[in-house]
């Protein structure tokens, strides 16, 4: 008889992995770490906040297993969970660093961020995804899907980075859940009760027919334990967030205005043929790109009107200021988008292999030398793109590939640093612009950082909008506004007294200013992404207190 895995807790899962009597727990629930922002909003905390990382032995091998439990919040990432999560990647990329093999294991069963600490959740999985990408380096990231919820979210993202993605036949795997892709696009976009269509469309064995999923195997702990054995053993293969080239080719050829089945998507995906970026793409009718403040910004700042780009939605120019070589990325709107659901600013499938090529070209550019150009990232984006065709191809590996590259551009000696000039929204924002070593905002009320708009998150919350808008007074992590998001302690400046509309001279000044400042900040400072973020003053007051005492613990027992 099968040891069924996907019917195990998160507690029980992570014990399966390990040789017999090998699992230690760190920061379990006896430490009654659990999150401080759900009492004040009626909801009962759990002592583990729902994460269970443990050390341990797999077939010998020294690994370390971070399980989430679906059962608590729909495995949702809250502060205490996700910093359990990246603290503790952050302790084995030490211990692999100083030449004590330990290889990361994640077990997904996550509906991504908690939306009730929803900035604190976009932050954690910004450095969650910093950390994988940095073990990368020094041993396999094993991930692992074994059903009952799945992958979603921006931990969708985060399984994409993994070296080697296991999953049971039982799996999904998405960036957006039927649920928030019909609020956001409506029921004849993706029908969230129609049960064949999401099993067939984001289903682990069709992510694993197109490319997103490595490897299936059967419901059954000791089937898993092989698996993921094999692939610690196996010899590192290029991450699948490299493969822009495909990418690129495959949507130039895809066109969404056709009616597409998974069947039909899967001959597809196999007859690509990668050829030059964007051979058949057609460029007719208009863009509305100056009615967004990501375009107004970047021709300020660039003095460069009318960019020229293979992506319309996509902008980028290097401008030399003073000696040095900045180039300056933004999404833009794109009205005649073939991508119907990344028309008005969205970062898409097409916007997140660009973003990714991008980036990865400047750091091709600038690898003979050190004076790596920075790269300034210019914010303003309403969501990820919420459509069937997006989830059918996989719109959370497109995004992943662009975490991955500014995370690789940050870790090679390019300053990144996010000017946030509008909306910084969910996935969009963790593709584009939480990856870099500053953030610079606005104070202005048409700047809102969150992780998903009112009315999916309301949706999935069971709330109405006003008990939502309710809740953020309560919670900071939870607003929209700037001013809130101010108080966890990640922005390096807070620019005042701006036209955000349209800026002025004194305006573009105070902004390049800012720049210069945060890339100065940078040049003796780590490299990593979290340790400026907690050094703030707001962090240390309480912005991220919750995560202090988090990493704290877990150093003492690691």
């Amino acid at each position: 008889m099968q040891n069924s895995y996907v019917e195990l807790n998160g507690r029980e899962r992570a014990q399966a992995l390990l040789d017999r009597d090998t699992f230690r727990e760190l920061v379990g629930p006896f430490d009654r770490l659990y999150s401080p922002h759900l009492e004040p909003q009626g909801i009962v905390p759990q002592s583990d906040d729902g994460v269970i990382v443990a050390r341990g032995m797999l077939q010998g091998e020294r690994v370390l297993i971070i399980s989430i439990e679906g059962a608590f919040q729909g495995g949702g990432i809250g502060e205490v969970g996700g910093a359990k999560i990246s603290g503790v990647l952050e302790l084995a990329l030490e211990a692999n660093i100083q030449g004590e093999r330990i290889v990361p294991i994640l077990v997904f069963d996550t509906g991504g961020v908690r939306l009730q600490e929803a900035n604190y959740g976009l932050l954690s999985i910004s450095e969650i995804s910093a950390q994988v990408i940095a073990l990368r380096e020094h041993v396999p990231v094993i991930g692992v899907i074994p059903g009952r919820i799945g992958a979603f979210g921006g931990m969708s993202i985060v399984a994409e980075l993994t070296s080697t993605l296991i999953a049971t036949r039982m799996a999904r795997l998405g960036l957006n859940g039927p649920e928030v892709i019909e609020q956001e696009a409506g029921v004849m976009e993706f029908d969230s009760r129609d049960k064949e269509l999401i099993w067939n469309t984001i289903g682990a064995r069709q992510r694993q027919v197109t490319g997103l999923i490595d490897e299936l195997v059967e419901d059954d702990a000791a089937a898993l334990t092989a698996a993921i054995y094999q692939a610690m053993k196996r010899p590192a293969q290029p991450p699948k967030t490299l493969q822009t080239d495909f990418y690129l080719s495959l949507l130039s050829q895809f066109d969404p205005a056709e009616k597409w089945t998974p069947d039909r998507y899967n001959q597809f995906y196999k007859k690509v043929n990668p050829v030059e970026y964007f051979a058949s793409l057609a460029k007719e009718g208009a863009s509305d790109q100056a009615d967004s403040r990501g375009y107004r910004w970047f021709a300020s700042l660039t003095g460069i009107a009318h960019p020229v780009s293979d992506t319309p939605s996509v902008l980028a120019a290097d401008i030399v200021k003073d000696g040095q070589i900045y180039r300056y990325i933004s999404v833009v709107p794109d009205a005649a988008s073939r991508y119907p659901r990344a028309k008005v600013g969205e970062v898409g499938l097409l916007e997140g292999w660009t973003v990714a090529k991008l980036v990865r070209d400047a750091i091709r550019l600038d690898q003979d030398t050190t004076n790596k150009r920075p790269i300034i990232a210019i914010v303003d984006v309403p969501s990820q793109a919420y459509g069937y065709s997006e989830e059918l191809i996989g719109i959370s590996l497109a995004l992943a590939a662009s975490t991955d590259a500014y995370a690789a551009a940050r870790m090679q000696g390019h300053p990144v640093v996010a000017l946030i000039v509008g909306n910084a929204i969910s996935g969009a924002f963790l593709a584009h612009g939480l990856q870099a070593n500053r953030l610079v905002a606005l104070d202005d009320p048409g700047v809102h950082i969150q992780a998903m708009s009112k009315a999916s998150a309301a949706r999935i919350t069971r709330r109405s909008i006003a008990e939502l808008e309710e809740a953020t007074s309560k919670v900071p992590a939870m607003a929209y506004d700037i001013a809130s998001y101010s108080q966890l302690g990640s922005l390096f400046r807070l620019l005042q007294d701006i036209h955000a509309d349209a800026p002025r001279v004194q305006d573009l000044r105070a902004a390049e200013f800012a720049i210069a400042e945060a890339i100065a900040s940078i040049a003796d400072a780590s490299r990593d992404l979290i340790s400026s973020r907690l050094q703030s003053e707001a962090a240390r007051n309480g912005g991220r207190a919750a995560t202090l005492r988090v990493r704290e613990a877990l150093r003492r027992q690691w």
